[in-house]
């Protein structure tokens, strides 16, 4: 829902707010005020082109900005900014973050549907038709629509099983010669994992044990050995010790390097063991070795990593078992493929028999809203079309689509078709009311859904408007009296001559609501015309 627009600088708009109703909402004015340059900016909020020619004359840039909730449970809403230069360059931001017009778009385009005369509107695309009867008919169609959806993924997942296995099978035979010698290969060495990793650690160790032995041992001999540290350290310490008696200081130093003394002696205990640990193994070590570089020549075949040779080894024994068991595959292939079809096929027959009960009578109920709107015999027709297995889609089985048939004994026809815009968006108009709640649109714009009717079909029209606005928000430009009495707000749209002419938005209540009325009954605000407007008012509320 729509909760309020700026725009400045756009077409004949230098500075403009909008803040439409939760219901009805109109908009009128004279002929050529400049009604159509609103529309302009709530189509660059939905992520529209945007062209340079919209600029107001004179300025550098355009600019639209809006606050548009995303349906019942969106508290916060989304605020949206839409900038046009004169140099035809546009730029978006959602929530005060840099986006791209797609975005927009996909965020904002699906929440509001412009339903003028002359936009490409959803009703002129037969896909969106079975949306809409599948919406209004519920969980039934919705239930048999998913458990379709869930039938034909598994059968496309058996189909590419099928195939995968066939062309297994069939494999050519340098890929099964290059698999039997890669499996050969690898299960010679036979790589557990983790082993190469673990041999990188400790293959160094054990090459090199004979010098960390020696090492360990020397370094040991020079802390406790004859001669070595701890034998100066122990006869300074006995040192100090002895004049620690004339002078306390001493002491304190013999303490400090009493407890250097310990440290050294348990550092030489532990160099003996480390050395005594250390196994130097001639054989194991070329054991170690030729494992090592065993591993290293099944890397630099199948590598780079060791996975990948795992990887390889199994892609191998998988393509030699197809191979071996090719017939057996294939034919349990085929069976699980069989049985999805089935399944499929009862899957589509139940969404097809709950479609065609739902869309008949979406399509009475449909009629009966045309029928208010003074269309005469006018109906819509269900179509639906069986595809072809290969041309089934997600949306189902059959090509479907609403046709239009202008009264009784004449051939339906496509609703692209439709010569008079009037009419077609009466037929969208009556599309919505029946929908409801069930629509997905929170905001519905419709421009000259009234062209051309007055009297009795006005006042239809104004009902049916009124209707749609209790489950919609619904803005409409209108020429009608019958209409815009039923809003909830109302806009007036003026022409400011000048220089360069300006376009004023105004919201009107009160006596300057009853002038735009009597202005729309009559031409001008006569007293007999102001009368009726006030009496057109007060049987509104």
């Amino acid at each position: 829902m729509i909760d309020e627009i700026h725009v400045s600088n756009l077409a004949l708009i230098r500075d403009a707010t909008f803040s439409p109703a939760p219901g009805l909402t109109v908009l009128t004015g004279e002929t050529g005020a400049g009604k159509t340059a609103l529309l302009s900016a709530l189509k660059l909020l939905v992520g529209e082109r945007a062209e340079a020619s919209q600029v107001r004359e004179g300025t550098d840039a355009a600019e639209v900005e809006g606050r548009i909730f995303l349906g019942v449970r969106d508290a916060d809403g989304v605020c949206i900014a839409r900038r046009v230069g004169s140099d035809g360059r546009s730029r978006a931001r959602i929530d005060g973050h840099m986006a791209s017009v797609k975005e927009l778009a996909e965020l904002v385009g699906p929440a509001v549907d412009l339903c003028g005369q002359h936009e490409h509107q959803r009703l002129l695309d037969a896909s969106s038709h079975v949306e809409m009867v599948d919406a209004w008919a519920g969980r039934p169609v919705l239930d048999a629509l998913e458990g379709y959806r869930q039938a034909l993924h598994a059968a496309r997942a058996a189909s590419d099983e099928m195939a995968r296995v066939t062309a297994a099978a069939n494999a050519q035979g340098s890929r099964i010669e290059d698999a039997r010698f890669a499996l050969e290969r690898i299960e010679d060495v036979d790589p557990v994992p983790g082993e190469f990793e673990e041999l990188e650690e400790t293959l160094p160790r054990a090459e090199h044990a004979e010098a960390l032995a020696t090492t360990a041992h020397e370094a040991s001999e020079a802390l406790s050995g004859e001669g070595g540290a701890l034998d100066a350290l122990n006869a300074a310490i006995a040192g100090l010790s002895r004049m620690g008696a004339v002078d306390g200081k001493l002491s304190q130093f013999a303490d400090g390097l009493s407890e250097a003394a310990i440290i050294l002696e348990d550092a030489s205990s532990d160099l003996r063991r480390y050395r005594d640990s250390v196994d130097f193994d001639p054989a194991e070590l070329a054991r170690l070795q030729e494992r090592y570089s065993a591993l290293k020549g099944l890397l630099r075949q199948f590598g780079p990593h060791m996975d990948d040779v795992f990887s390889r080894r199994d892609e191998a024994r998988e393509l030699l078992s197809l191979v071996s068991d090719g017939e057996a595959r294939i034919a349990r292939a085929q069976e699980a493929l069989d049985a999805a079809e089935v399944e499929l096929a009862h899957a589509a027959k139940l969404l097809a028999r709950r479609r065609s009960d739902a869309a008949p009578r979406f399509c009475r109920e449909v009629g009966k809203q045309m029928s208010r709107l003074e269309m005469g015999k006018a109906e819509l027709v269900w179509d639906m079309r069986p595809l072809p297995r290969e041309r089934w889609t997600e949306m189902g089985p059959h090509a479907c689509e609403l046709l239009y048939r202008g009264g009784a004994g004449l051939t339906p026809r496509p609703l692209r078709r439709i010569a008079s815009g009037g009419e077609l968006s009466r037929v969208m108009l009556a599309c919505k009311v029946v929908l409801g709640e069930a629509d997905g649109v929170d905001t519905l714009v419709f421009d000259e859904v009234d062209a051309g009717v007055g009297g009795a079909v006005a006042r239809s029209l104004a009902a049916v408007l009124a209707d749609l606005a209790r489950t919609h928000q619904v803005i409409v430009v209108t020429h009608v009296a019958q209409v815009a009495v039923l809003a909830e707000r109302h806009y007036v749209v003026e022409k400011l001559e000048g220089d360069v002419p300006e376009t004023r938005l105004s919201r009107v209540e009160g006596e300057d609501r009853v002038r735009e009325i009597a202005r729309m009954l009559s031409g001008d605000a006569t007293e007999t015309s102001l009368a009726h407007a006030r009496e057109m008012l007060s049987l509104t509320k």
